[in-house]
Formats: C-alpha cells, sequence, structure tokens
C-alpha cells in the first residue's frame, strides 16, 4: 500500500534521526532525508486515507516521533528548540491524529475534537481530517465553526473548505463574507477559501457577492487570490457572459476570454483541495 510504504520511510528516517549523538549530526541527518518533506507527503496521506491497515504503520510513526522529542529537548542547541521542536511536534499531533482516525474513524476523530484539553494542534489536526472525509452528519459541527465570531482561524479555514462538500449552504458562508471582510488580514487569509467554497457550490445565495466583487472585490496577480477573477468566472457560469469589471477595462475582448478560460481550468483543478494550515 503506497501511504503504508510513505509512513515506513518516514518512521525509517526518525530511526536516523534518533541514532544522531549530537546536535550537529542530528541537522545533518535531518537535511540528508529531507525529513520535512518525507514528514508531510506521509502524514497527509494518512490523515485522507481513512483505512484500518495503517494502524500499526501509524503507530510506529507515533512512537517514534514522541521519542525523537524527547532526544531533542535533551540537545542544548538553539536552532534544534526554536526551529526542529516545534515542527516535530506539529508532526505529533498529525501521527496522533490519522492513528485515532485509522482506529475509530470519525467517532474517534469527533471525540479528539471535542476534547479542549488535548493539544490544539492535534484537535486541528482531527477537525481537519473530519473536513478532508466530510462524513454526512458533520455539517452542524463545521458550521458551528462558521458562525462563531472569534473562532479559531485555522478551524474556520478547514470549515470553509468542508461546506463546499456540503450543498446548500452557500448563504452560511456569504454571511461569513460580509462579517470578515472589514478585517483585511481575516479576509486575506479566508476571503479566497470562502469564494472557493462558494464557486464550487454554485448556488444562486452566492450571486449577488459575486455581483458586488466584479466592481469592489481586491485584484491579485495571483487567480487564487483574486476576488474579481473568482467572481466573473463564477458570473460567466450562471449567465454564459463575461459582465463588465473593475479588473478588465479594457476592450480586448480575447484577452479577457483567454484570462478567465485558464482560471475557470485553475479552479476546476483545485476544487477538491482542502489546504492545512500552521498551527502554532
Amino acid at each position: 500500500m503506497e501511504t503504508s510504504g510513505r509512513l515506513y520511510r518516514f518512521a525509517g528516517a526518525l530511526e536516523g534521526l534518533l541514532a544522531a549523538p549530537d546536535a550537529e549530526a542530528f541537522e545533518r541527518a535531518w537535511e540528508t532525508a529531507h525529513v520535512d518533506r518525507l514528514a508531510w507527503d506521509a502524514l497527509g496521506s494518512a490523515r485522507r486515507a481513512d483505512s484500518e491497515a495503517l494502524e500499526p504503520a501509524l503507530d510506529q510513526v507515533d512512537r517514534r516521533l514522541l521519542a525523537m522529542l524527547e532526544r531533542c529537548r535533551a540537545f542544548p542547541d538553539p536552532h534544534v528548540s526554536t526551529f526542529r521542536i516545534p515542527e516535530v511536534e506539529r508532526w505529533q499531533h498529525a501521527a496522533a491524529a490519522a492513528l485515532v482516525g485509522a482506529r475509530w474513524g470519525v467517532a474517534g476523530l469527533r471525540t479528539v475534537i471535542a476534547d479542549t484539553g488535548a493539544p490544539l494542534g492535534r484537535r486541528y489536526f482531527a477537525f481537519l481530517a473530519l473536513a478532508e472525509r466530510h462524513p454526512e452528519g458533520a455539517w452542524p459541527l463545521f458550521e458551528r465553526y462558521l458562525v462563531t465570531p472569534g473562532a479559531h482561524h485555522a478551524f474556520v479555514a478547514a470549515a470553509v473548505e468542508a461546506a463546499r462538500y456540503y450543498p446548500g449552504h452557500a448563504d452560511v458562508l456569504v454571511r461569513l463574507f460580509e462579517r470578515i471582510r472589514g478585517d483585511q488580514l481575516l479576509r486575506r487569509f479566508l476571503g479566497p477559501k470562502i469564494l472557493e467554497s462558494l464557486y464550487v457550490l454554485g448556488e444562486e445565495s452566492s450571486v449577488p457577492l459575486f455581483e458586488e466583487l466584479l466592481v469592489t472585490g481586491h485584484t491579485d496577480p495571483d487567480v487564487d487570490r483574486c476576488e474579481v477573477t473568482r467572481a466573473l468566472v463564477a458570473m460567466r457560469r450562471v449567465t454564459g457572459r463575461v459582465a463588465p469589471s473593475s479588473k478588465f477595462a479594457d476592450d480586448d475582448e480575447a484577452a479577457v476570454l483567454r484570462a478567465l478560460d485558464d482560471a475557470e481550468r485553475r479552479f476546476e483543478s483545485t476544487r477538491d483541495r482542502i489546504v492545512p494550515v500552521v498551527v502554532i
């Protein structure tokens, strides 16, 4: 199984790190093994897999990560304590959440999420796994984060992206966008995710917002972050024509069509994607 193989390769790399006699050797082993890339590749695949067969590999990874945390804390090295320990902690939380998912499925993930005494990172990775699995019946949990002012931004982001799998609730996302649009930091972080889910849902309740953003939306060279481009593509799907906008004021219709075609291909290629964020 491909995911299992990735986990065992990651576990093997951790074994090499555990054998490092000092911080200098530890750093060399880290860089040589490209362990950070191995980690997220393996843990991301395991989190999304929803398979009991991964339990032995995840258990091995989890135990070695716990041992590696102890090993790292024994090194009197500022680079290790500042950069490596936080990263290993994130891996361990991700591994623990994936292990719960492999052992107990959705019910286990929901238990971790509800445990306010659990580390925030572990709860987040359990929430992310639930979003990626988007099981039937989980919408009320995601909705609670979407409608609660002050909810942790990482959980809200995952809930926003999970919303695209639950048709009939675009109005919740529209209200969230209206609530955060005046906060430029939140808008830059959550806005593209909200508009992407609204685009995927394609519901009538989002049309007024997209119409407004044709003129008032933020522009960006990155099509994933450009509110006007997202609105143009969304409205073209609804009406079959290119609407006037604040971004394309010229009369070069061919260039506009090419830009929107390219953007739509990009949007379609990423419609089934949930992007993790870093939780410190």
